[in-house]
């Protein structure tokens, strides 16, 4: 499930038969909990939180999450430590840390995690490979531009999380500063509705059942020009019609409770 997806916060939870991990806090604590009560949830239902970087709308509310859940945090030594040094996080994060060991799978609730490197202008910023036993889940948002490893891990997973961030014309003809408008497009900002397209093109796999469009942007994506961006890639491969279900998570309120 998407708690919420884009620059206004970013927050994902993720179960197994074994236990349950969020992806990111960028969202409130009592935002968590209404969340989590209207889907019969309960704050156990979670026992570790996943970064993948350290921009704010992923970790706005990380500190307050460690005070008042208490669950540990995991992600690469360079994240970890910009947490430490962020206004943010700094006070409380100490305590929850975990680090996840680079390039090998880590157990963490109950699953089998792994972490690569995707080129976007924070700190460092990872995507993450999830093994449930039943399912391999890979999670890639914030990403500048897709890279071979990004594609060989999705290539082996039947979920794919991937950001489809802006419509090019969109973007080029919309508010934003030429400075803002560089940022985004060379290569460490955001994945454009046709790179996101490109990508599938790479990673579909017929083991692939799954696609969530995710961080599409307010001001220069709609749901409809990222998702028939997607599916006519699909259709461009020779993907049969509702063989792999394609979905865009909303921004700003939660998804359904996909039962994979």
């Amino acid at each position: 499930m998407s708690l919420s997806s884009g620059s206004c916060g970013n927050c994902y939870y993720l179960s197994s038969d074994k236990g349950g991990l969020l992806i990111d806090a960028g969202v409130g604590s009592v935002r968590l909990r209404k969340i989590f009560q209207e889907y019969n949830l309960s704050l156990d239902s979670f026992s570790a939180v996943l970064v993948t970087h350290d921009h704010l709308d992923h970790i706005r509310h990380l500190g307050p999450f460690c005070k008042r859940f208490k669950k540990p945090v995991y992600t690469a030594k360079a994240i970890h430590d910009a947490l430490a040094r962020h206004t943010f996080t700094a006070p409380v994060i100490g305590g929850y840390r975990r680090v996840l060991d680079e390039g090998a799978w880590n157990e963490v609730a109950g699953m089998k995690i792994r972490y690569f490197v995707v080129p976007h202008d924070a700190t460092q910023t990872v995507g993450y490979v999830i093994d449930t036993g039943d399912h391999k889940f890979v999670i890639m948002t914030d990403i500048g531009r897709m890279t071979d490893e990004a594609v060989e891990f999705a290539r082996q997973a039947d979920t794919v999380v991937v950001e489809s961030n802006y419509d090019m014309d969109m973007l080029m003809s919309g508010p934003y500063t030429y400075e803002l408008k560089m940022r985004i497009v060379q290569g460490c900002g955001h994945l454009s509705n046709d790179e996101c397209a490109s990508a599938i093109k790479r990673f579909w796999h017929p083991g692939l059942k799954n696609i969530f469009l995710c961080h599409l942007s307010e001001n220069n994506n709609t749901h409809d020009l990222a998702y028939e961006c997607a599916a006519q890639a699909l259709k461009e491969l020779g993907v049969e019609k509702g063989s792999v279900a394609l979905r865009c998570l909303p921004r700003q309120y939660p998804s359904p409770l996909f039962n994979l």
